[in-house]
């Protein structure tokens, strides 16, 4: 089943057109990926999705129900977590957490139990302080625990990773993975280790349109990797097979990289081997989502 469907979306702001008939689909428990430029048009389109901005053409569909805007029954099934959430700083977390249940008419036991439930999930379970203490990385994860409160069906996470040191980004992946089997997340990211370590799909935007999408392997298999390294016992003999081999690339620490075939590659071992230079490490550079997003998106 697909928890959000988008065919033919177009917004324009002024003269400029931000999305040229996007087509998305995002499949129910995965975690997707949504990636591109500044200026691709994700924000826009995550905007659109929440009912939040009029569309100029196209339709956007939450579990099968239509997206309207400035009617947002959808947003029932949808949690959302901006880049930098903001909260009532002289609240516990789990006197926000109440009180988001009651203004969305949870009923209150329901919130009770929910909420010590999600605090523990994101690790603040034992936390009793003010929020106007806490860090960057204590806010995402109450955003994480907030946006998951009245269990919906789709998380949206703009950038949720942005600003945090390594621990706090690998906590907040770490809490993206324990909900994925609970729920489906769209999750919007410039780091695309990140997109590589949690996501199940994703999807490349280029100029308001999806340029590729599929799964994380599918992706990386659109480009067969076409970078060596090769490394010598001394750096003499790198500097001879440089002297040889044109293209080679040779740094200080001996390593050299050879883009190219595979038959480039064997001329170059073959040379070796007739010529006794010891080799002492030999490497497919793998292909990355990184060089994928360069080359579509350039």
């Amino acid at each position: 089943m697909e928890v959000l469907k988008i065919h033919n979306l177009e917004k324009r702001f002024g003269g400029k057109e931000v999305l040229c008939g996007l087509d998305l689909s995002v499949p129910e428990h995965s975690i997707f990926g949504f990636i591109g430029r500044n200026g691709a048009g994700k924000t826009t389109t995550m905007k659109a999705v929440l009912g939040l901005l009029k569309p100029d053409g196209g339709q956007i569909y939450v579990m099968n129900e239509k997206v309207r805007f400035g009617q947002t029954p959808t947003n029932r099934y949808i949690g959302y977590l901006p880049d930098v959430p903001e909260f009532y700083s002289y609240m516990t977390p789990l006197e926000y957490l109440h009180f988001c249940g009651k203004i969305s008419g949870m009923d209150r036991s329901d919130t009770a139990l929910r909420s010590k439930e999600l605090l523990e999930l994101v690790g603040l379970g034992q936390e009793s302080c003010r929020i106007k203490g806490f860090s960057r990385g204590m806010k995402q994860r109450l955003g994480i625990a907030q946006a998951l409160l009245n269990r919906p069906k789709l998380l949206i996470c703009d950038e949720p990773t942005s600003a945090l040191d390594p621990a706090g980004r690998k906590e907040i992946l770490d809490i993206l993975l324990a909900a994925k089997e609970q729920i489906t997340i769209l999750f919007s990211t410039h780091i695309l280790s990140d997109v590589e370590r949690i996501c199940t799909e994703a999807a490349f935007l280029k100029e308001g349109r999806v340029a590729v999408q599929g799964t994380i392997a599918e992706l990386k298999n659109m480009r067969r990797s076409d970078e060596f390294v090769i490394e010598t016992a001394k750096k003499e003999a790198a500097d001879g097979l440089v002297k040889m081999f044109g293209d080679l690339r040779a740094d200080e620490c001996n390593p050299l990289t050879l883009h190219g075939s595979e038959e480039h590659f064997f001329a170059v071992m073959r040379y070796a081997a007739e010529n006794r230079i010891p080799v002492q490490r030999i490497e497919r550079i793998e292909p990355t989502l990184e060089s994928l997003f360069l080359e579509v998106t350039k």
